[in-house]
Formats: C-alpha cells, structure tokens, sequence
C-alpha cells in the first residue's frame, strides 16, 4: 500500500510536534502553534520537490480536483473532456463544478488519447482533465499541443502518480493546473489529504481563496478581519495532515525507486507467458511503478489468466469489471440519465450540447480495457514473491 507501508518514527516526530502546540487548525493562533506551521512548510517543500511556483494542500484528492476547477472558472455550461478509465472522483468533481463531463477514449498508455480530444470537442468544451493512471504519465506534449491549439484549460489528475514525470517535468506541473491524493492507498499518504499545483499566481490565489470560504490571508489582520473576493467553501488541510505529509515526502523518492525495481522484477517473471504484452509507457523514466499493467490476445484468455492466477495465491484486478475505476460499470452515475443512458437530465438549463456515456464512444478503452490485468507493487516485497509469481505464471500459461 505504498506509503503507508513504510510510516516509522519520522511521521511520529512530525505529528508530536503538533500535538504538543495542541493546534490542529493550519490557520490563526500563530501565538500558541510557537513557530510550528507543518502545512505551510509541506507546501513549501512539495513545491521545490515539483519545480513549481505554487502548491496548496486540502482535505483529499478529489477537494483538489473540485478547487482547481473552480480556480480555472469552470462552471455551469461548460464541457470537461476526461478518459472513460479513472476514478469516479474526476466525473464527480467536474458535475459538482456545474459542468458536464465528456469521456474522450484511451491509448495504449491506457490515459487519455490525445486524437479523441479533437473528436469530442464542442462550442462547449472548456478544459481537459488528462489523468495519469496507475503509476504512468499521459502524453502531455500532445495534450498540451491540442489544447494550447483550441484554446482548452488542462487540468492534470494525478492522484495515483506522486513523483512521475514527463519530459523531465514533474506531474502535475505541466497543465494549467495539477492535483494530487494523499488518501491510504497512494504513493504517499496523511491518511486523508490532497494537494493543488500550479504555476500560475491568478490560479492559485483563485484557489487558495476558494479553499478556505473567501478568505484572502492577509497576513497583515488577524483572520477575522480578512477581506474575501470570491464565495468558497472549507476544504483546508489540517496539522497533522501536513505533518504527515512532511515525512512521506521526505521518503517519495525511496517509495518510488523500490516500486520500479519490484515491477522490474514482476515483469521479468511474467515476460515468459505466451501472448503477454505490456503496457505502452509513454516516459518510461517517468513511471513510479505503483502497478504493473499486462495484456493478453483476447478478453477470455485474459480473464481464464486471471483465475489461474488467483487459485496460485496471485490476484490481479480487472479493472474492465470494476466498479470504481471505468465508466460503463458506474450506474449511480448512468441511472440518473434518461432511457438511452446517454444523457445527463438535470444539467443547467443553458446548457445545449449533448452528454454521451455509451461504450461505442471509447472503442479503444473497451478492447484494451477488456484484455488488460493489473497488479499493485509493493515497497517491500516479501521473500520469495517473485519466484511464487514466476511459477504460477508459468503454469498458469500452460493452462490458458
């Protein structure tokens, strides 16, 4: 479970020197917190880590996402384009923005294709949301060359690749803006928690009011004479998130060089199944290596693998099937369209295109999705894993 696998005395120290200010809140009683300001140093460090001008830390990954697209001014009328797989969160922050979501297709990256931005733009499209799945980057370079082209904000989904890059550029600082997760299961975690990146001083002002119900910060009143320039709601990270923070970031660079020699090493021993294809890495130097993504001829190979595994002790997810993560199995989001399930009912009223859900509109996603497992890497790899993997893929290949 990345991070989380590696908590030790390094976050104790960091959230005992919290706990002994008894302040939990990041802004206001500078008196009492004496000097201890964990937040606003995890932004500060996270920021020199990135190469980014600005960093802004919140409750969670999808409170970042919900920010951003604030900042950015999207809103009601307004079309986002975002990949068919993701996690829900990226639909639900851009319906809670008041715009609707468009699903553009994948490529072999298993992100966003680039192609199928052009293909779903509309008089109506207001921003992209590339999301770099598990662990590898989006081709940002065409993303970035389509949207400069139409005019389109980029709004970067990176809460599963803390630390990845592309083109020697952190994700999450290439976009317009980036977020990024801290929740249990990511690369690093504070439990709960998420963060804002930009390079952009409007943007992240926009964001950092919004973030906070208005508040602009002057450090020249106390809090309760701020000023306010824009309505916003309370999405702050607290104390002891940033305290966390602090320490994992401080081990990312370890979190992420252990994962790569893990998935190097369940890759070799997968590489002797027949028929076995890897996923296609844009920026291979890029990859944190937070799951190993592996193809198979067809959907019944895939899935016969799958359970061959499984009754050896190694389960892989199948992503095509689950519930969370790829948009036609989501139906609390499809049942609230119309018959054809195709179109959203209660968008804004001056909205007039047309939002489209159905598998035919992402053919790529549907067959690489459908022939495509996935395994999460650990930090620490028991003893003998590998060999179990190796052995078990091996006749599991035979029986397929």
């Amino acid at each position: 479970m990345a991070g989380s696998e590696l908590f030790g005395k390094e976050e104790l120290k960091e959230v005992m020197d919290v706990m002994e200010t008894g302040i939990l809140m990041r802004y206001g009683f500078d008196k009492e917190r004496k000097g201890v300001f964990k937040v606003q140093q995890f932004e500060q460090e996270f920021a020199r880590y990135l190469g980014a001008a600005y960093t802004l830390g919140v409750t969670s990954g999808t409170a970042a996402l919900v920010v951003a697209l604030a900042a950015l001014d999207v809103g009601p009328g307004d079309e986002v384009i975002v990949p068919p797989f993701t996690f829900n969160a990226t639909y639900e922050a851009v319906l809670e923005a008041g715009a609707i979501p468009i699903p553009g297709d994948i490529d072999e990256s298993l992100n966003l294709d680039p192609e199928s931005i052009e293909k779903r733009l509309t008089p109506y499209t207001k921003a992209v949301i590339p999301v770099h799945m598990c662990g590898a980057p989006a081709d940002m370079d065409k993303i970035m060359e389509i949207a400069r082209k139409r005019n389109l904000k980029v709004l970067e989904d990176n809460a599963q690749s803390a630390g990845g890059s592309f083109r020697g550029k952190k994700l999450g600082t290439i976009g317009d803006m980036g977020i990024l997760s801290f929740d249990f299961y990511k690369t690093m975690t504070t439990g709960e928690g998420g963060m804002v990146i930009t390079n952009d001083r409007d943007l992240y002002l926009r964001a950092d009011w919004y973030h906070d119900h208005g508040h602009d910060h002057n450090p020249k009143v106390a809090r309760a004479l701020e000023g306010r320039f824009i309505l916003g709601m309370n999405f702050r990270m607290n104390e002891l998130q940033g305290a966390l923070g602090l320490a994992q970031l401080r081990k990312l660079d370890t979190i992420v060089a252990e994962q790569r020699k893990n998935k190097a090493a369940v890759k070799n021993a997968l590489s002797a199944v027949p028929g076995i294809g890897f996923r296609n890495i844009h920026e291979p130097q890029g990859d944190t290596a937070t799951f190993i993504a592996f193809n198979l001829p067809s959907a019944s190979k895939t899935k016969a693998f799958q359970k061959a595994m499984s009754a050896q002790g190694v389960d892989f997810i199948y992503f095509y099937e689950n519930f969370w993560h790829y948009l036609p199995n989501w139906e609390h989001f499809l049942s609230k369209s119309t018959v054809n399930s195709k179109k959203y009912p209660f968008m804004d009223p001056s909205y007039k295109g047309k939002a489209e859900y159905g598998r035919e509109l992402y053919p790529k996603a549907e067959d690489i999705m459908s022939r495509t497992l996935f395994m999460i890497i650990p930090i620490k790899m028991a003893d003998g894993r590998v060999e179990a993997i190796a052995a078990a893929a091996e006749k599991a290949g035979k029986q397929i």
